[in-house]
């Protein structure tokens, strides 16, 4: 499927904001930047900052990625570098490396006409491109974006912008503006949809009710982005700062059920326990990112699949007569692999996951060494986060295994012996009948209940 001759290409004209009208500068630019500008210039390319970094900063924020727009192709640019590697199938790209400095540099897009014989660009039945090599002019790169905030481009040679959809009045205004067709462009790649909520967040931007209506109404087209793209995509949303707002933004456009289609029908009730989890572990994360504290993507999942897959362990505790420790272990990997077919979490985030998932029965079982063992455990903090998350929600036992857990760690080792022999008061009796033995010590110096 590629653009017909009834759908003509749109046509844009810059607008051309000179240094004086803008307060951007090429010192906003990393130094980085300003020399893969500066070197495809002495290389007679065009060659322009654009997108986020001329966005954030006429925003008044600190752009933290750098993007370049050239009309030289990826083999060109890499003819410029030596620290260069081209990556990508879908958009060929070009990876300019300084350390730790990635500074993408994309060529310009070109328009797709339905009589191309160029086999560089490919789109499936539903409009989505799957193959996108078709080259073209800074024209047709500014109809090819997105939002119209991001078809700004940054000359470095004089320091004016290149204005092409009126990014300038959305920035004013603070609205998300997409570029052409709503629906067409979402069909292109349904990832818009994502951006869309994402930036009406970060910026602090609305997206009218139009785009809303629209939205809601392709949400499903997500399933057609591949899972491991999606991953990302997931982590930039609730992984920012931002996530509890965006998750409301998410569900507000029908989106986050299509994301988290395992979820189907448990968080309708906005008081439910389902719902009340993910929030208010959201807003921790968002709390430890403002704070500079460190976050993994495995509690997010952690918290957002432990419902269903409670649930699942529940039901086949009931069908099968197993016992809770192998439903458990059979709930979480069908869970997981239920999920994973529409975001593919790595597999060192899904190990910790269940690790986090399986402590949580391990931390009702207070006796004696066992206590001290599960201390000790690589995931025990994490572990513990998450029970006092459920604890908020859940209250009753799950509250009160939650405070015990935390005194314990806060007494001294005194008051923890007195601590687990108030759990166990007979644990201390030998059965009738039974030959005395001698009990091992503990950290605490007492007996231990594991004989």
């Amino acid at each position: 499927m590629t653009q017909t001759s009834q759908e003509k290409p749109l046509r844009l004209e810059a607008t051309v904001i000179k240094r004086d009208d803008h307060h951007m500068r090429l010192s906003d630019l990393s130094p980085n930047t300003q020399r893969v500008l500066k070197t495809l210039v002495a290389h007679n390319y065009q060659a322009y900052a654009v997108g986020g970094c001329v966005r954030d900063r006429l925003l008044g924020l600190s752009p933290k990625d750098f993007d370049v727009v050239t009309n030289a192709t990826p083999e060109q640019i890499k003819a410029c570098f030596r620290n260069c590697r081209l990556i990508g199938r879908r958009f060929r790209l070009a990876h300019i490396t300084f350390g730790r400095e990635i500074i993408e540099v994309a060529t310009f897009r070109g328009h797709h006409v339905e009589d191309a014989k160029d086999t560089h660009a490919k789109q499936n039945r539903d409009g989505q491109l799957i193959r996108d090599n078709i080259f073209g002019t800074i024209e047709e790169d500014a109809a090819r974006r997105d939002f119209s905030f991001n078809a700004m481009y940054f000359d470095a040679t004089n320091e004016n912008i290149l204005d092409f959809a009126n990014g300038m009045h959305a920035i004013k205004h603070q609205q998300i503006e997409m570029i052409g067709d709503i629906a067409t462009r979402i069909k292109e790649d349904p990832v818009r949809m994502l951006r869309a909520a994402r930036f009406s967040i970060k910026l602090n931007m609305r997206i009218d009710d139009e785009m809303k209506g629209i939205i809601a109404a392709h949400a499903h087209l997500l399933a057609n982005i591949p899972p491991a793209r999606l991953f990302e995509e997931v982590s930039k949303l609730l992984l920012s700062g931002r996530g509890f707002k965006t998750l409301l933004s998410l569900q507000e456009l029908g989106l986050f059920k299509v994301l988290f289609p395992i979820l189907d029908g448990m968080l309708n009730d906005p008081k439910g326990k389902e719902q009340l989890l993910i929030q208010k572990m959201l807003k921790n994360t968002d709390e430890r990112i403002a704070n500079d504290m460190r976050i993994t993507p495995a509690f997010l999942y952690a918290t957002i699949l432990w419902y269903p897959m409670e649930e699942r362990a529940q039901q086949l505790i009931f069908d099968t007569q197993l016992n809770p420790h192998d439903a458990m272990n059979i709930a979480s990997a069908e869970i997981i692999q239920r999920q994973v077919q529409r975001i593919m979490v790595p597999k060192r985030f899904t190990i910790v996951v269940r690790e986090i998932w399986s402590l949580q029965r391990r931390l009702q079982k207070r006796f004696g060494k066992r206590v001290f063992q599960l201390l000790s455990h690589p995931r025990f903090r994490a572990a513990y986060d998450f029970l006092l998350l459920r604890a908020e929600v859940e209250g009753g036992q799950t509250l009160e295994l939650a405070q015990w857990w935390t005194d314990f760690q806060e007494a001294k080792d005194d008051k923890r012996a007195n601590m687990l022999k108030a759990l166990n008061p007979k644990s201390g009796k030998r059965p009738r009948g039974g030959k005395k033995r001698t009990k091992p010590k503990t950290e605490t110096g007492q007996p231990s209940n594991d004989v």
